[in-house]
């Protein structure tokens, strides 16, 4: 069984060693996680667990791949990847992340999206929409894109960068007049480090030509589906050491930017 680390930030923590992975099951209300932010933020952007096998435990996220090539989103049990052109393309199962979250996704609350102008007012909508009391919570929107703007990021070479320097390489694009899908996670601060605190989105058209990770967002009509998550898991990769979560001030100021591309 999965080591307990505890209750964190109102979400129940458990950590599972790679040979205990084929016999956890995945239920309601978890999430499943390959590895943490801390291990990509000195460097390890290798991982050994196939999307294949993060495909058992969920239906619905988002990630990236090893060596941080592309932006990874997760609709309908599928798994696509956004590349640095914005163009998307299934991703085959034998292909390794780094990172990744995925939760059997189930909805617990919905929403009507009428007009919402900017990344901040969206996922105040969804904060809305969410039980009381949920710390972490994921979330669907399908809805009509008025604008976005996405990044993705290119394949590293080895030596392995760090994320900060690797993220620093990223490519920007637009997204105007599209239906599209919208997944993603908020974590709370005190998860910072094993997880990216607040919300991480990612996108993917309709018609799974463009996508990408969401740096900004404004919406014009769609729906919101939402689920709380109690407990995250978290697979540990061979020779990995996934730290500790807690509020680190200049290594949280440093995830802000990154995640938002400032």
């Amino acid at each position: 069984m999965p080591v307990d680390d505890g209750l964190i930030g109102g979400i129940h923590v458990a950590r599972m060693a790679r040979a205990e992975f084929a016999a956890d099951t995945p239920h309601d209300h978890e999430a499943f996680q390959a590895s943490t932010i801390n291990a990509l933020l000195t460097g390890e952007l290798c991982g050994d667990l196939t999307i294949g096998e993060l495909l058992e435990h969920g239906d619905l996220g988002l990630g990236t791949l090893n060596l941080l090539d592309g932006e990874l989103i997760i609709v309908d049990g599928e798994a696509f990847v956004a590349r640095v052109d914005g163009s998307v393309s299934s991703v085959p199962p034998e292909t390794q992340t780094p990172f990744a979250v995925v939760c059997p996704f189930a909805a617990e609350r919905e929403g009507t999206v009428v007009d919402l102008a900017d990344f901040d007012a969206i996922t105040a909508e969804i904060d809305a929409l969410a039980p009381p009391g949920a710390t972490c919570i994921a979330v669907r929107i399908d809805a009509h894109v008025a604008r976005a703007r996405l990044r993705s990021v290119e394949q590293q070479l080895q030596p392995n960068p760090t994320l900060a320097a690797a993220i620093a390489t990223h490519v920007e694009f637009d997204l105007h007049d599209a239906e599209a899908t919208i997944v993603g996670f908020r974590f709370p601060r005190d998860l910072a480090g094993l997880e990216l605190p607040g919300w991480h989105l990612h996108l993917v058209t309709a018609d799974r030509s463009t996508g990408g990770h969401v740096l900004e967002l404004a919406l014009h009509g769609g729906s919101i589906a939402i689920e709380r998550e109690t407990e995250l898991v978290i697979e540990v990769p061979t020779g990995v050491d996934v730290g500790t979560a807690g509020v680190v001030p200049e290594r949280d100021e440093a995830l802000d930017d990154m995640e938002r591309g400032r």
